[in-house]
């Protein structure tokens, strides 16, 4: 299950909050092994590689060319490993891996957020904008903080992609955007760690002091082109926990008219399954209102069969494009810019313009 290999840190390339990218000449094992790989490092797993330094590698995302995790993985430095943690709480993530990590749970005995956590019991009608892709985040927070009001906003991780939320490099661009990060499930390294989307979308209210949460799945979607087998089913997951603890749920609609694939153009099937078929409760599905007449009509027949549980919501898409385009991230879906698909975007940016709108009511 794993590819190993081994070999000697030759460049440090950049570096980004939590993690570090680097060269290795590999110690060929087989004909086919490259000379060098690209690597990345968790610094507070592995501690920060060097110049010099023979790392262990796990080549498995490499070798199959995967878009998003097409790194190799240093799983050790092992001449020089890092310092114990010392008291880093009860939280497990990636649980029973060689790898597993441990964090304080937000709400665990010995938190300083503890009584706060307890003593939350709802949110308060707070919105939750949740999406299928990570790569939905940025735009989310585009329309969010395009109106003129100062907003707190908390993310909050689910662990259907990469667990580790220093791997986003997209996070790290948007922080000054954000009130704190949660990470959930299995997914770790955010500013606070929580057992499940439940007790996350609370510390966003409770302990960040959150206006609106945008909950996301991390980088590195996982599908295998059935009805169900994706891991944005998780989308209506949230809306449901949403609606047991109080909150709005605001759902992103996937919406494409560049995906080659033909279950993704228009409304994906993705957002029709989660939103659809997935989510027992009510939750807003904000509608692009501006996009070219073709496929907002398309857009619209995929949504009939959702009216009898959801309530649709025309938004203006003025002013969103000028908004995307100036975030302190590249926007980037599946390989697609703005520019090759801006109706996946500006898809995403006005559920963000909705939850904002609806704290000004």
């Amino acid at each position: 299950m794993l590819r190993w290999r081994s070999g000697t840190v030759t460049r440090v390339v950049r570096q980004w909050p939590g993690a570090c990218e680097v060269d290795v000449a590999v110690e060929a094992r087989e004909a086919s092994d490259p000379p060098s790989v690209r690597a990345l490092a968790y610094p507070r797993m592995v501690g920060r590689p060097e110049v010099g330094d023979r790392v262990l590698l796990n080549c498995n995302a490499l070798s199959r060319g995967l878009g998003t995790g097409g790194y190799a993985f240093v799983v050790a430095i092992p001449d020089r490993l890092p310092d114990d943690a010392g008291d880093a709480g009860h939280a497990v993530k990636a649980r029973y891996t060689p790898q597993q990590a441990m964090g304080r749970a937000v709400d665990e005995v010995g938190s300083a957020h503890r009584a706060a956590m307890v003593a939350t019991r709802d949110l308060g009608g707070m919105p939750v904008v949740v999406a299928d892709l990570h790569s939905a985040l940025p735009a989310i927070l585009a329309g969010i903080h395009e109106r003129p009001e100062a907003r707190r906003v908390a993310y909050v991780m689910l662990d259907g992609g990469a667990l580790p939320a220093w791997f986003s490099r997209s996070l790290a661009g948007v922080s000054g955007l954000l009130a704190g990060t949660v990470t959930t499930g299995q997914s770790f390294g955010g500013d606070l760690e929580a057992t499940n989307v439940h007790t996350g979308l609370i510390a966003a209210r409770a302990v960040l002091g959150a206006d609106i949460a945008v909950v996301t799945q991390g980088p590195g979607n996982l599908g295998n082109a059935t009805a169900w087998g994706f891991s944005g089913t998780a989308c209506g997951e949230v809306v449901n926990a949403t609606a047991a603890l109080g909150g709005r749920a605001i759902g992103a609609l996937r919406i494409s008219r560049s995906d080659p694939r033909r279950r993704h153009r228009g409304v994906s099937h993705h957002s029709l399954t989660a939103y659809g078929r997935v989510a027992l409760a009510t939750a807003d599905l904000p509608v692009p209102d501006g996009i070219d007449a073709d496929l907002a009509e398309r857009v619209a027949e995929q949504l009939r069969p959702l009216r009898a549980r959801h309530r649709l919501v025309g938004v203006k898409v003025d002013g969103l494009e000028e908004a995307l385009r100036d975030l302190p991230v590249r926007l980037s879906t599946m390989g697609r810019g703005l520019d090759d698909d801006p109706a996946y975007f500006l898809g995403c940016a006005v559920a963000g313009r909705h939850a904002a709108d609806l704290l000004r009511r």
